[in-house]
């Protein structure tokens, strides 16, 4: 599947949606911002003086809710999602929980936000690392421009991993995450549609399947891993990934495996 381009637009706009349309969907976030601020109800039509105290008390409820999201993306990495509490989420965070349950009605409300959110950020970080152009590179290096932003995603963002691998995860977060699985297993086949052009599609496909695993299983160990040896694993999954799939490819032998180039947390 070639990388598309993103129209930058705004949030419902981007999601092809008449503002009726996006009043109607807006996200567990935005409808607590609104009570909270007092802003529900305001239209662009309303007189620009009234309209920009609301606008500052909005803005004041949207950067509670990033601190707020910061804080859980804290304590689920700490303490586990199935152990975190939205107690220990107000705590972190340096805020009451009655200031929290303005915002959330429970943990899993937050849990389902700072997902869609994270999720939101890995389309953007896969659809670029699957750029059509990396197709163009030799392995070792097209290796390198799809695994480098990936796991540097989830080394910065390790809130990613814990909501996305987690036992007792929110079904919403899980169905969404067997989507993006999909997706991506899809994007994978078409690189290497690229590289095997003479090759079964059904071959094809059982091979993007071995990698997506081997991928997956190597990100579990750099995970849970820090400095030094974090590094280390990242370049044994580059070296794993590689001596699959050259003899595959049939690139020069003598190519040496990826290198790693990630600055690692």
């Amino acid at each position: 599947m070639r990388a598309t381009t993103r129209v930058c637009q705004s949030r419902h706009e981007s999601w092809g949606l008449t503002v009726p349309e996006a009043k109607a969907n807006k996200t567990a976030a935005e409808a607590a911002v609104e009570a909270a601020t007092g802003t529900a109800g305001d239209t662009a039509d309303e007189a620009p003086d009234s309209a920009r105290p609301r606008r500052r008390r909005q803005a004041r409820g949207e950067a509670r809710i990033a601190q707020l999201l910061r804080a859980a993306a804290d304590v689920f990495c700490t303490s586990g999602y199935t152990a975190s509490s939205t107690n220990a989420i107000a705590r972190e965070a340096g805020v009451s929980p009655g200031t929290l349950y303005q915002f959330f009605p429970n943990k899993e409300a937050i849990a389902v936000e700072l997902g869609d959110r994270l999720l939101d950020r890995w389309r953007d970080t896969y659809g670029a690392a699957f750029a059509q152009s990396h197709t163009e590179l030799p392995l070792d290096r097209m290796l390198d421009a799809v695994l480098d932003p990936l796991i540097a995603f989830n080394c910065e963002n390790p809130a990613f991993f814990v909501l996305m691998h987690g036992s007792e995860i929110p079904g919403q977060i899980t169905e969404a995450h067997d989507t993006l699985h999909a997706t991506m297993l899809t994007r994978v086949e078409s690189v290497l549609a690229d590289y095997l052009s003479d090759m079964p599609a059904p071959q094809i496909h059982r091979i993007a399947e071995m990698a997506f695993m081997v991928f997956k299983a190597g990100l579990d160990l750099i995970m849970a891993s820090e400095g030094e040896e974090r590094a280390a694993y990242i370049q044994e999954l580059k070296t794993v990934m590689f001596r699959y799939l050259d003899p595959l490819v049939g690139d020069d032998a003598s190519c040496p495996a990826p290198t790693e180039r990630i600055d690692t947390p």
